[in-house]
């Protein structure tokens, strides 16, 4: 038998990698579309438990919070014990927090059982993409991640009409108690159908410090940015939180730089591409953040539109990354990822400008449609690029914390725009769900968001190359490569590969061929 790695990929059109296909597509849109569907579930969820404003930010921001203070994390243990091990255990926490959220009598718990939710996200998103990378033929990589950033990621977008249709025909609570039997399933396939992959190069150590001030950072920010409207720049609350953000940070990249198994090996920052790609990612997914979150929320308070018709408003987005993201991703790979990576942010800098003119009396099909499609269509050429060059610009072996930066660098945006779009757009100390208020801030920050897709768009032009490196299992890629940098690299604590050729080389290991026959890797 050959045991070489290649020898135990799929190819894109086989049934072994449909079946890994769909184990990463459902397991990601469980938390892709708890990201979006709880919006859409706010009036619902206030009047029910008697929430004010900063409850139902809470109520996005914990999730959030959790999500992106974690993610790293989730994809380093991937990558030291397993990557379909940790996808599983994500899975079925996630499921245990939405039956928790379902059943929350009061906001409080509702907002406990949000961050529980983050956490099992945390788990299962780099999963799912380190196992479509470890567990495809190079030549399908970037069509199985179109094909994934089309089905599943594009569960933020459906998100809003899943949410209107529970929420108009049922109740809100609906809305995580369905994923549970969902979350069966996918433990089911990915249980028969995923193979193992893990890096055995990876440290056994856990990055504890690096946990804590990195979620101290984020954590901070967005409690300073969240209650400045109402408290003030000068209130003490929101000076110390500040601060703590500010020096979680900076404590953060202190330790990733001299801890011995940092969870965030800085090394990988050496590869112009991954950075350029994460800093087109932020600002792409801040605008994402944006949108989503207050284009649900005008369209029911300003607009007047009814929770259904709200999240329908949106389903043109998931219609056409359904359809163009595989060939998306396809063509960054023919011609490269700078064009897309240029093309795509500035048309949907267009539709948001477009947008932000939806106010009172709004006529869906003449005010709404239309920039909702050049949106879609911006993101369609956008996503799976952008994904596939994050991804694609380090060795193979260090897959799980490039999807885990990738993911954590994207949740980190949305949940920082959520706290501070508000506070920029000048929406002082108004309510979210008053017409007057939330008007002009919506406007303000449909324009905000503009000047961040435009901004990534820049950045993809000028630093984001035409070609990703020709790396390939037996090559390696653009970070140190030399004996002296892997020497250097290794007493750091971040070992870098540097002899791809040789037949022993446990850089990476696709699947345990002891164990059933499995694909992905999240």
């Amino acid at each position: 038998m050959d045991l070489r790695p290649d020898s135990r990929l799929v190819r894109y059109s086989t049934p072994a990698g449909r079946w890994v296909l769909l184990a990463t597509v459902l397991g990601s849109s469980l938390a892709f579309i708890d990201s979006t569907v709880v919006n859409i579930a706010l009036p619902a969820i206030g009047k029910e438990l008697d929430a004010d404003a900063a409850g139902l930010q809470w109520t996005i921001n914990g999730y959030a919070l959790s999500l992106a203070s974690l993610i790293l994390l989730g994809g380093s243990l991937g990558d030291r014990y397993g990557r379909k091990r940790l996808f599983m255990i994500g899975i079925a926490w996630f499921a245990a927090a939405s039956l928790l959220c379902g059943l929350a009598p009061n906001v409080e718990l509702l907002i406990a059982a949000r961050v529980l939710q983050g956490i099992g996200g945390a788990l299962l998103t780099p999963g799912a993409l380190a196992i479509l990378e470890a567990s495809f033929t190079r030549e399908d990589r970037a069509r199985a991640i179109g094909a994934w950033s089309g089905l599943g990621g594009i569960g933020g977008a459906l998100g809003p009409f899943l949410g209107g249709w529970i929420v108009e025909l049922s109740n809100w609570r609906l809305i995580f108690l369905i994923n549970v039997p969902i979350a069966a399933l996918v433990l089911l396939v990915t249980a028969r159908h995923v193979p193992e992959s893990r890096n055995p190069a990876a440290a056994r150590e856990l990055d504890v410090t690096g946990v804590l001030t990195g979620a101290a950072g984020l954590g901070g920010l967005t409690y300073g940015f969240t209650a400045w409207p109402e408290s003030g720049p000068g209130s003490p609350a929101v000076l110390v939180s500040l601060a703590i953000g500010v020096l979680g940070l900076a404590g953060f990249v202190l330790n990733e730089r001299r801890s011995p198994h940092p969870m965030l090996p800085l090394t990988i920052f050496g590869s112009k591409a991954f950075s350029a790609a994460n800093l087109v990612t932020f600002l792409v997914y801040a605008a994402n953040g944006g949108v989503f979150f207050l284009v649900v929320l005008n369209l029911q308070v300003v607009a007047g539109f009814s929770p259904l018709t709200g999240g329908l408003a949106l389903l043109p987005v998931t219609v056409l990354m359904l359809l163009l993201s595989a060939r998306a991703g396809a063509l960054g790979q023919r011609i490269g990822p700078r064009i897309p990576m240029t093309v795509g942010p500035l048309i949907c800098a267009a539709a948001l400008i477009w947008m932000s003119r939806i106010g009172t009396n709004a006529s869906y099909l003449t005010d709404v449609l239309p920039p909702v499609i050049v949106f879609g269509l911006g993101l369609s050429l956008l996503v799976a690029p952008l994904t596939a060059t994050a991804l694609g610009s380090l060795d193979d072996a260090y897959a799980g914390v490039a999807s885990g930066v990738n993911n954590a660098v994207a949740r980190a945006a949305g949940l920082l725009s959520v706290a501070i779009l508000p506070l920029a757009a000048g929406i002082g100390t108004g309510n979210l769900t008053d017409p007057a208020t939330l008007h002009p801030t919506y406007r303000n920050s449909m324009l905000l968001c503009a000047a961040l897709m435009t901004g990534g768009a820049i950045l993809a032009l000028i630093f984001v190359p035409t070609r990703l490196p020709a790396h390939s299992p037996d090559t390696p890629s653009d970070t140190p490569t030399s004996d002296a940098d892997a020497g250097a690299d290794s007493t750091a604590g971040n070992p870098m590969p540097t002899d791809h050729t040789r037949e022993d080389s446990p850089v990476r290991t696709y699947c345990d061929v002891a164990g059933p026959p499995v694909h992905p890797r999240g």
